[in-house]
């Protein structure tokens, strides 16, 4: 094998062929570098993979080369032969070593190759491979489950093969024991989270130390946290398999990310100003002292010393200077006085010494026997909740020296010592019982989703603390609960329940304009309804009712989203009855051609209904109208045409005939069989006549003109008529003549019927009635089957009526054509009244009630679900019920009840037996009395009462004093006697001596002991003012209008009127303190009248008429038009989108018949000949007529109209000239219609016209063409044609519609391919497809106000005392405002000042100097009084104090805290004590952050103590200074910020200011430190030069730099200016620019600027500044704008053009579709 010298064996596990067929454990990691088959141990992560260290199992080196690895050569830079770090150990041996290690391994692997090969190859190209565990399986949870894998034998190449292969002695198992995990295991196994631990850099930074940072840090450093996790059992903490907590919930992460910030140094705050000096005299200290404001974090600096000192000296002390002071120590704790037996034992030696001395017994001793019996019960106090033990307590008192030792007591002189012993209590911790059992639980009911019940037990105390004893702990604890049991019912549910919607309402919609103009019924379209919703429990028992199931509750136990109580809706509007026009009138007629008898008979005529009416034809006019007359028949002749004249005697011209081809036809003109007329008139042959050559040429007759009236009266008669007109005349000789003119025209009568109409005419239906018949047919009618349900009939009155005359008697209407009377009616359902159950009594107050408060009424209502109907059952009356609640309990009341004071209890006489006066009994004491708490009718209740109820309890010691013999007693003083006067006067109060007392001549002094004491009364005088704003203008709370039917007007509650505003008033005192406002007889406001402004609508004119319709033939627009009367103010309805001229349009498409007007043509005048040949009367001539345009209706052209309306295009011509024919010449009739040209107009086609002869020519002679073509070109004689379809119309609603539902209308043209609109019947004749709607839905935007809810009633005060109490009411919106409603006002919200009432609190005094009693240092005592207060509330008033009294109602309490401290202990510094100052105030909370942004770390607070001393010997002995910091809540953040001062010469002050502005040290980063000091190397010498900040040399203002080739500073150059001479400038004519010689002071004073402007082009570099730039460009803009208006002023203006008369055109308007037009 040959191996390279320098480098390292790496070892590779092959790459396994099974890997991708043998499925692996998803969980198992893969295999690692020494791991070739699953390990049987469990598998351990390298230690920086988890964050923790972990152990290996140490390897053989045999065992790292087995198959499958194989050896392979790489460079000898990652270790030795291979091995991982882990592996290698700590240190890496030396390269010597290394190459003899490999000498040593080639020797291995030589001898390890020769014994593999040695060894069977079969074994060792086998190995064993394992599948993962599967699902851990049994018949019972827990730990006796079993899981098995797969086992098989593969070949090192992976493929798999006989298990015989492998070595079965190393065969896996297959199967192992496991642990079942079930669901029930979720309760009883959870993994158990450690602790993180402390955030520790990543491992890539790991080598630096953690608080190294980088110099430049500004957030922090990423680092990594880690914590244990495992599984474990809930009961006992006992360790578990992390499967079974696997199976429920993923493992917890056991790593985060975290931040190390950056170092935070300390921060303390500027110095305090010097103290005074420590002494009067000889040599003393000052200080000053300053505070940590923000403690060191993260490993930034420490803080500094808080404390400078300065030695002062204010001069040398007058005599000895004291050295010495006396010292009093701190109380020792209480103790309690020797046992009894101890006593008895000190008594009996106290006989024996007595007897030997013959003193009497000691003072104590004569007291235990004269109080014997009762000594017991003095000292023992009623109450089982204290034990009250008074004891003693000493202290210590030395003399020490000012540098702090102590010396001999006799060295301090002082005339009397301070008292060593004092009685006391001792101290007694609080006892409690054990805990109850826990409660029932509050729920009831089960509820798997709701909220918790709760449930508490309780504890009661035993002893309650004395002398500062431990206080009491919680005596209840609360926990959530769920019901526990089997019949626990089911939580109620509850849900929304609405009534009805009420009908729907139009006139709620209405602005006050439409409201006002009158008739509001029958509006339809868009509307408002509401209902009412309420709460109901869902969740009923199913034997409950129906009705039951709709019962009333709270509405506030319905969680849900509650239901609108508003919408919008929709009444159809009526569709009104349209109906053709008239036909002509038919033949007189028999009424029933089967039933011809009689010869009475009709003439009919017929129209129909176009638009079907809402609610059936019955609301439509009559359809038929009949006219009698006589000689009726059922079936006429029809001439449909005449055959060709036939001249008599087969000549070929001259008279003859004309043949009529006829048809048969009923009266309504349908054709039938010609058998049916055989009974009628065939009609005649016509005579005719054929004219000769030499014949009159006449023309045919024209058809006969509609008649001229429908009937024939005694004015009118009907008249048709036809014309013909002379195409030729005669001959001379020979020929028929031409007849006259007035026989060229005709008439006959027609419509001779006389004008006596008659139609039926129907009434409205009659009521739906009950038609008792048809009750068999109700079975069978096949309709729904409803009980309340019936058929029933309707009637109606149907009568004949003449026209212009009214009703006749039927048998003057044709009785077939009678309409029905009676038709069959379903008959609306009866609907009774539903209304729910009566709620439940709403609740009474539950608690009692303190004092005599006003009855509380309780109420209940039922509410309507559906309202009654077609006589169904009323609704009842009453639908809200209220009554007073019973009398409610009073509150028990409870106070502390104070027993007598028990004897003064002075300490022991074996204790005070050394001092002065011990041989009396006196001296001062304490002394203890029992509390106990009583209700307030005296009744003994637990004193747990008195605590939760009653005020403080009473104190139960107090110190006493024991009177010695020579001591003066008095009694207390007692009150004030009532003042003499209101004002001005006086008032006493006195005591009294007290037993001996008053025969000794010292108590006599009343200078020392006053018997009585004077005051002056207090002089009252109050004054009111007004303080605060007016409030709001507030209704009264009746000002609510009620609308139509006695229901809220949507928008309409009265909202403006009258109403009045509030202004507080205030009463004061004549020492301007806050006093209750009835001393001044004041109602606690005043108020005013005011008005709230009602809103007014947007208000509009009525429409205009409509348009005419744009186009006269086709589909054109009409217009009508609103213009804008008056704006809306004070919040009324906006106005619609108006234009420019104020007006709003409405656009709707119109249609005109294009045969709506026609142009009319008289018959031809005769002929006139221009050139007259008088025998032929022959030749040239010209004929004329008069062309009208007329409007065309049923009955014909009519009246006349202007000739515009009709289309020029189509104007008949008024004259012709053409040639007449002469005798003998063929003559023929007037040329007929041109022939339709064929489509497409391709330029192809043509189109004729013919005529045919009316008079053959002579012999000889021939007849002109009787054909004419031309061809057909496109838009002049053919034309294409197509469907056009317009916009839109403006959504069109009905009439009485105000909103909703509407249609939007468009209308289809046929346009000609030269743009003209035409008739439609061209495009239908073409069978153009219609694929357009014609009309679509729409809808109009409702005008919806907004609705607001009722006012709320008035809160509470926001305030109970003071000048700012208001209170407020409040009201939301219920309907928001839709389109043009009105809106929303914004006032949301009212408020009114509450009565103005003291504030009255318990504030502090502040402590008085630490005194030690009758010693100069030591512990001692301070003080401090708690007084009544009154201020007006304001956040800063301070306050006036008044008298305690007024404060009674108030609870004792300073600043929250119940617990008033009026006194604590202190220490008086000796000369020669160095110590610690006070606590400062805890510093504002404090956040980490970076450029303002939190960091999330806690905020903190800190606060610091100061080193403070009086001696400068004592500052050896001084102890450290102190500062603590805590966690707080809020905080904010801070920035430090370097501030600097002006230079004074080449320094400044720099410091460090906080962002509020406060200077502080620490903070600031220091490489950011402004300079301080600039001083200039070299310096700067040069004249008007000067050190700039940047620290090299510059020059004053005025001058430049002029510097030296190495940088350097070589002299200050005066600037050259430009000089502008000024008024009183001698040369103000001569502008120069001159240099002025630097060396010359200039000829300026200073404060003359205003002679001289410097205006300096050229900079410092010589080039030109940029304002010289601007001024050229100035000047050039000038310059431009100059020329610019000269050009235009010299320019020769243009003719104005000469306006055209345009002809008036149509009124066409475009329409874009906008709904406001």
């Amino acid at each position: 094998m040959l191996l390279l010298p320098f480098a390292a064996l790496q070892l590779e596990e092959l790459q396994d062929p099974l890997a991708d067929r043998v499925p692996r454990q998803a969980d198992t990691p893969s295999r690692g570098l020494f791991s070739p088959s699953p390990p049987s141990g469990p598998l351990r992560a390298p230690a920086h993979s988890s964050g923790t260290s972990s152990s290996h199992t140490p390897l053989s080196f045999h065992s790292f080369l087995r198959p499958p690895f194989v050896v392979r050569i790489r460079s000898a830079s990652s270790g030795v032969m291979g091995l991982p770090d882990w592996a290698q150990g700590p240190r890496r041996p030396p390269r010597g070593m290394l190459l003899w290690l490999w000498g040593a391994a080639q020797l291995c692997f030589t001898s390890w190759d020769v014994q593999a090969q040695a060894m069977g190859e079969t074994k060792s190209m086998y190995i064993w491979q394992a599948g993962p565990w599967g699902r851990c399986m049994g018949s019972e949870c827990g730990p006796g489950g079993r899981q098995s894998r797969a086992v098989w034998c593969a070949h090192v190449d992976g493929w798999t093969t006989l298990h015989t292969n492998c070595p079965q002695a190393e065969r896996p198992d297959n199967q192992q024991s496991c642990f079942r995990v079930c669901d029930s295991h979720r309760e009883q196994y959870d993994w158990q989270r450690g602790p993180w631990s402390e955030c520790a850099p990543v491992l890539a930074r790991a080598s630096a130390p953690v608080g190294d940072q980088p110099a430049g840090c500004i957030r922090g450093e990423e680092g990594l946290q880690t914590r244990e996790v495992s599984c474990v059992q809930k009961q006992d903490g006992a360790p578990a398999d992390d499967v079974i907590c696997e199976y429920f919930e993923p493992k917890p992460r056991l790593e985060q990310a975290c931040l190390i910030p950056c170092p935070h140094d300390c921060v303390v705050s500027a110095f305090s100003p010097w103290s005074t000096c420590s002494k009067t005299c000889g040599a003393g200290l000052r200080t000053r002292t300053r505070a940590v404001l923000a403690p060191p974090l993260f490993g930034g600096s420490a803080c500094p010393n808080l404390t400078e000192f300065q030695t002062c000296l204010p001069g040398d002390c007058q005599g000895e200077e004291s050295f010495y002071s006396l010292k009093v120590g701190p109380w020792a704790d209480c103790e309690l006085p020797h046992t009894r037996a101890t006593r008895q034992a000190r008594r009996r030696k106290n006989k024996e010494r007595n007897r030997e001395k013959g003193r009497v017994r000691d003072p104590e001793t004569r007291e235990l026997i004269k109080k014997k019996r009762n000594r017991n019960r003095q000292n023992r106090l009623e109450s089982k909740f204290f034990d009250l033990h008074v004891g003693y307590q000493t202290r210590e008192v030395t003399c020490t020296h000012r540098n702090g030792v102590s010396a001999e007591l006799s060295l301090c002189s002082q005339e009397t010592l301070p008292v060593a012993f004092q009685s006391c209590l001792v101290s007694r911790g609080c006892e409690v019982t054990e805990w109850s059992d826990w409660g029932p639980c509050s729920k009831k009911c089960y509820d798997l989703n709701g909220p918790k019940g709760t449930r508490s037990r309780t504890r009661q105390v035993q002893q309650f603390p004395v002398a500062g004893g431990e206080s009491c702990p919680h005596l209840e604890e609360t926990e959530p609960c769920v019901p526990q049991g089997d019949g626990v019912p089911p939580c109620a549910v509850y849900t929304w329940k609405t009534t009805e919607w009420t009908e729907c309402r139009v006139d709620t919609l209405l602005s006050q304009q439409d409201r006002r103009r009158g008739n509001q019924t029958g509006l339809c379209g868009g509307g408002i309804q509401s209902r009412e919703v309420f709460c109901v429990q869902a969740n009923m028992d199913s034997s409950s009712s129906l009705k039951e199931a709709s019962r009333p509750v709270d509405n506030d136990l319905c969680l849900g989203v509650v239901p609108n109580t508003t919408q919008l809706c929709h009444i159809p509007c009526p569709v009104e009855c349209e109906v053709s026009s008239w036909t002509a009138w038919g033949p007189c007629t028999f009424e029933n051609c089967q039933d011809q008898a009689g010869k009475k008979g009709f003439k009919l005529r017929k129209r129909t209904i176009t638009n079907e009416p809402t609610g059936g034809p019955g609301s439509c006019p009559h359809l038929m109208e009949a006219v009698p007359c006589e000689e009726p028949s059922c079936y006429e002749w029809l001439v449909v045409r005449l055959e060709e004249c036939i001249p008599d005697n087969e000549r070929t011209c001259g008279p003859g005939t004309q043949i009529p081809q006829v048809q048969c036809i009923n009266s309504d003109g349908e054709p039938v069989d010609r058998q049916l007329c055989r009974d009628a008139i065939l009609p005649m042959p016509v005579v005719c006549d054929v004219p000769c050559p030499r014949d009159c040429g006449l023309s045919p007759w024209t058809p006969w003109s509609l008649c001229s009236h429908t009937c024939s009266g005694k004015t009118t008669e009907g008249r048709q008529t036809r014309a013909r007109s002379i195409l030729a005349y005669n001959a001379g000789e020979g020929g028929s003549a031409c007849p006259n003119s007035s026989t060229l025209q005709e008439v006959r009568s027609c419509n001779e019927h006389p004008c006596t109409v008659y139609h039926w005419q129907t009434g409205p239906w009659g009521q739906c009635i009950e038609d008792t018949s048809s009750a068999a047919l109700n079975a069978t009618a096949g309709r729904p089957a409803d009980a309340s349900c019936s058929l029933g009939m309707q009637t109606r009155k149907v009568i004949c009526i003449r026209v212009n005359v009214g009703q006749v008697p039927p048998k003057k209407c044709p009785e077939s054509l009678r309409p029905e009377t009676v038709r069959p009616c379903l008959l609306p359902c009866k609907r009774d009244c539903v209304v729910t159950p009566y709620s439940e009594w709403s609740s009474c107050p539950s608690t009692c009630q303190t004092g005599g408060g006003a009855k509380r009424k309780q109420f209940r209502k039922r509410i309507i679900l559906q309202l009654p109907a077609n006589g169904g059952q009323d609704c009842p009356e009453v639908l809200y019920q209220e009554r007073e609640c019973e009398a409610p309990s009073v509150c028990p009341g409870f106070r502390w009840k104070t027993h007598k004071w028990r004897r003064c209890q002075l300490v022991p006489w074996y204790i005070r037996q050394d001092s002065p006066g011990a041989q009396e009994t006196c001296g001062p004491g304490l002394q203890t009395r029992a509390v106990s708490c009583r209700k307030l009718d005296g009744g003994q209740v637990d004193v747990g009462e008195c605590l939760k109820y009653a005020s403080p309890m009473p104190p139960i010691t107090q110190p006493c004093q024991l009177p010695c013999q020579d001591d003066c007693q008095l009694t207390g003083w007692s009150k004030f006697s009532p003042c003499s006067a209101d004002c001005g006067g006086v008032r006493t109060r006195k005591r009294a001596l007290v037993g001996k007392s008053k025969k000794r001549d010292q108590c006599k002094n009343t200078q020392l002991y006053p018997l009585s004491e004077t005051q002056y009364c207090p002089c009252d005088k109050y004054n009111a003012q007004p303080v605060g704003n007016w409030s709001d203008c507030i209704l009264p709370e009746s000002g609510r209008v009620e609308g139509i039917l006695g229901m809220k007007v949507q928008g309409d509650i009265k909202e403006c009127g009258q109403g009045h505003r509030y202004q507080a008033m205030a009463c004061y005192d004549q020492d301007n303190r806050l006093v209750e406002t009835s001393r001044c007889n004041s109602h606690g406001h005043i108020e005013e009248a005011c008005i709230i402004p009602c809103p007014s609508d947007c208000k509009l004119s009525e429409w205009s008429n409509w348009s005419r319709c744009s186009k006269s033939c086709g589909s054109g627009v009409k217009v009508r038009s609103k213009w804008l009367r008056e704006k809306p103010y004070n919040g009324g309805r906006p106005c619609p989108k108006l234009d420019h001229v104020n007006q709003v349009y409405e656009v709707v498409p119109c249609v005109s018949d294009c045969s709506q007007y026609v142009w009319v043509a008289e018959p031809w005048s005769v002929w006139k000949v221009s050139n007259v040949d008088m025998k032929e009367n022959c030749g040239e001539g010209v004929q004329t007529r008069k062309v009208r345009c007329m409007l065309n209706t049923v009955d014909g052209p009519s009246d006349p109209v202007e000739d515009y309306l009709c289309d020029p295009e189509e104007m008949p011509l008024g004259a012709r000239e053409s040639r007449l024919p002469c005798p003998e010449d063929c003559v023929l009739s007037d040329w007929g219609p041109w022939t339709r040209c064929n489509l497409p107009c391709d330029g192809r086609g043509t189109r004729e016209r013919t005529a045919y002869p009316v008079r053959m020519p002579g012999d000889g002679k021939q007849c002109p063409p009787t054909t004419q073509t031309e061809p057909c070109t496109l838009n002049h004689n053919c034309y294409h044609f197509s469907f056009n379809i317009t916009d839109w119309s403006t959504c069109q609603l009905s009439e009485k519609a105000v909103c909703g539902a509407g249609i939007k209308t468009r209308m289809l043209d046929c346009v000609r391919s030269d743009g003209k609109s035409v008739d439609l019947k061209y495009c239908e004749e073409l069978g153009l497809e219609k694929k357009w709607q014609m009309n679509i839905s729409c809808t109009v935007e409702c005008p919806v106000n907004c609705q607001l809810s009722d006012w709320s009633s008035w809160s509470g005060c926001s305030h109970t005392c003071g000048l700012a109490g208001k209170m407020w009411r409040r009201r939301s919106v219920t309907q928001a405002s839709q389109g043009d409603g009105r809106p929303c006002p914004k006032q949301m919200e009212q408020w009114k000042p509450c009565p103005v009432k003291p504030c009255y609190r318990w504030r502090y005094s502040s402590w008085s100097e630490c005194k030690a009693e009758d010693a100069k240092c030591g512990a001692g005592v301070r003080w401090r009084n708690v007084s009544c207060f009154v201020s007006d509330g304001g956040e800063e008033a301070e306050g006036s104090m008044v008298d305690e009294e007024l404060c009674g109602d108030v609870e004792p309490s300073v600043d929250g805290d119940k617990q008033i401290i009026l006194e604590e202990p202190c220490t008086v510094p000796c000369p020669g004590d160095c110590y610690l100052t006070e606590w400062t105030t805890w510093s504002p909370c404090q956040l980490s952050c970076v450029n303002g942004v939190d960091l999330g770390l806690s905020p903190v607070q800190v606060r610091s103590r100061a080193v403070v001393a009086q001696e400068p010997d004592s500052l050896v002995q001084c102890p450290e200074q102190e500062w603590e910091s805590r966690p707080c809540t809020g905080g904010e953040c801070y920035d430090y910020n370097w501030m600097a001062g002006p230079w004074k010469g080449s320094s400044r002050q720099v410091w460090c200011q906080r962002s509020d502005g406060l200077n502080v040290t620490g903070g600031c980063p220091l490489a950011s430190r402004p300079l301080s000091d600039r001083s200039c190397d070299p310096a700067c010498d040069k004249p008007r030069s000067y050190c700039t900040e940047a620290g090299v040399c510059g020059c004053e203002e005025g001058y430049t730099e002029v510097m030296t080739s190495d940088g350097l500073l070589d002299q200050c150059t005066l600037i050259p200016v430009l000089e502008i001479p000024t008024a009183g400038d001698s040369k103000a004519d001569v502008k120069t620019i001159r240099a002025i010689n630097p060396t010359l002071p200039t000829a300026n004073q200073p404060g003359r600027s205003g002679r001289t402007w410097f205006l300096q082009p050229f900079g410092p570099d010589g080039r030109l500044k940029t304002w010289v730039y601007g001024v050229a460009a100035g000047v050039l803009v000038l310059l431009i704008f100059i020329i610019s208006m000269t050009y235009l002023a010299c320019k020769k203006p243009k003719k104005p053009q000469r306006r055209q008369n345009n002809r008036l055109k149509p009124l066409t308007l475009a329409y874009d579709g906008d709904a406001d037009m």
